[in-house]
């Protein structure tokens, strides 16, 4: 199985941090968001991951190089224009090849065991698997209902969900309807839930959405204190 990491994104909600370093390159505990996951995509056995890069892409493309340092091989799929989600893995398709892949957002930090997930077999008409967390300030009611059965439902109007983390295995045929070009997850994500092909499950461990500096900072502090 392959891996995807998001890392093509402006980091506005960043700024001044990102106006010359892009959001994947910010120092989490000593070490770049992004080399977090590349080093956990490495322990749980991936070896060929795929960085897609818009927003001062050769920073990051400096920065990870080939993959042969973490001992795995890095490919890049190139936008000119960030693309968002959905659009930035539609573009890099080809190289992710027709299997199903792992989607990790570049501007999260989590310590979810990417082992788990590969060699994720999809059943039935299933065509996405994300990993949940629990909500955040920021983010009270959370994004989607997940049912003891795994399937992943819309949200009920006033009732707490659980807040998707950026990471999921998505076959190829889940991006298959739609049209190059930008696009949000979101819509191919509630078109998924309405034909129920998405499922789920609940990490309970730590994550965060590094969506300001001051979430940063935070971050910062509580993975330095840990080593």
């Amino acid at each position: 199985m392959k891996a995807m990491i998001l890392a093509a994104g402006l980091g506005e909600r960043m700024r001044p941090l990102t106006d010359l370093t892009p959001k994947p390159l910010l120092q989490v505990g000593g070490k770049a968001l992004i080399e977090h996951h590349i080093i956990r995509l490495a322990e749980a056995g991936f070896s060929e991951v795929v960085i897609n890069v818009s927003h001062l892409a050769q920073q990051i493309v400096d920065f990870c190089g080939n993959g042969s340092r973490w001992g795995l091989i890095i490919e890049y799929s190139h936008e000119d224009q960030p693309l968002e989600t959905a659009g930035g893995i539609h573009r890099a398709l080809p190289l992710l090849g027709r299997h199903p892949f792992l989607v990790v957002n570049g501007d999260i930090w989590i310590d979810y065991d990417f082992g788990q997930l590969r060699g994720y077999r999809f059943v039935a008409e299933e065509s996405a698997h994300l990993v949940m967390v629990r909500n955040r300030p920021q983010h009270p009611n959370g994004d989607f209902l997940l049912e003891s059965d795994g399937r992943v439902r819309e949200l009920p109007p006033g009732e707490p969900g659980l807040t998707y983390a950026g990471v999921g295995v998505y076959s190829a045929a889940f991006f298959s309807g739609m049209r190059p070009g930008k696009l949000a997850l979101r819509p191919l994500l509630d078109d998924a839930i309405r034909q129920q092909r998405l499922t789920g499950e609940y990490h309970p461990g730590g994550w965060e959405d590094v969506g300001t500096p001051e979430r940063l900072r935070a971050l910062d502090e509580a993975v330095s204190s840990r080593h």
